[in-house]
Parts: structure tokens; sequence; C-alpha cells
């Protein structure tokens, strides 16, 4: 990719423990990172500014409600989790709208992630597949091999099973 796509890019993280905020804002050094820790903070600066990616926890501050408010301002929304991490919850996450549904213990490489969603919208692309690609065997270890069986139907739909 060469470039680096997060320079100058206009991000809003939320979460409600405070290390991950300093964390997220320390791996991001070339954006501009705006803080939130609450649902009603979060949902206050996403209907008054613009930014170009918002980070999402989901347990906390209501992370799928401030989803759907990122969709509807065009806001390229990425889901952030440690207690929500289950097949449900990135599905829930695609469904919804998401970019992409992101393990808090993958953080320190967010930056990698985040040029790689910008990459694949730019081009017009399905960020799911990319997803599949960088987190399915992750996903593989977590919950054994067979967690996508349950949902085979849904799941063929982004490169498992080729």
């Amino acid at each position: 990719m060469g470039q680096n796509l997060l320079d100058y890019k206009r991000i809003l993280i939320v979460d409600d423990e405070p290390d991950v905020l300093d964390a997220l804002e320390d791996l991001l050094p070339t954006s501009e990172v705006v803080r939130a820790s609450s649902f009603s903070e979060a949902k206050t600066l996403l209907e008054r500014e613009y930014f170009d990616l918002t980070v999402l926890d989901i347990m906390g501050v209501d992370g799928y409600a401030l989803l759907e408010i990122a969709k509807n301002k065009n806001v390229i929304p990425v889901m952030l989790t440690a207690h929500a991490l289950s097949p449900e919850d990135a599905r829930k996450s695609f469904e919804q709208g998401a970019a992409s549904y992101i393990p808090k213990e993958r953080l320190p490489d967010i930056s990698v992630y985040l040029n790689e969603i910008l990459d694949v919208v730019q081009k017009g692309k399905s960020t799911w597949s990319q997803w599949v690609e960088r987190f399915g065997s992750y996903m593989d270890k977590k919950f054994g091999p067979n967690w996508k069986d349950q949902d085979q139907e849904f799941w063929s739909r982004f490169g498992f099973w080729e």
C-alpha cells in the first residue's frame, strides 16, 4: 500500500475505558483523533462534526446505536471489542453496516487495519472479504475451526469454504 491513508483523517474513537482511548490515540499519530467516553458524548459529536472514520466499542457505549448514527452520517464505522467477541457479534456488526470488527487484543495493529479499510473503501470493494483474510484464522483459534458452520449460508458469502 505504501502511503498512510490515515494521514490527516479525522477519527472519532469511542470507548468507556480511558486506557483504550489513550492507546488508540497513541497508535494513530498522523490522524486528528477526537475522543468520546460515553454514548451521549459520541452521539453529539457524530451529529455535529465531520469524521472520516469512527472506532466504536460495542459494550459500555452502546456501539450498535452509534454504528447506526455513523452510517447515516457517512462515517466509516469500525467495531472494536473485547467483551462482545463472538461469531454472533461479528455477523451483527456486518449486517448493521460496520466496515470491520476488530478484537481489542489486536489493538496494536489498528493503524494497519484502518489503512486497509480505507484502501478497500476507496476501491469500492467489500471490507468484509478483507476481514475474512485478516481475522478468519484468529476467529478459528478463538472459537474453534467450526465457528462459522452454524451460519454457513451467511459466512460463505465472504470466501469461507471456497
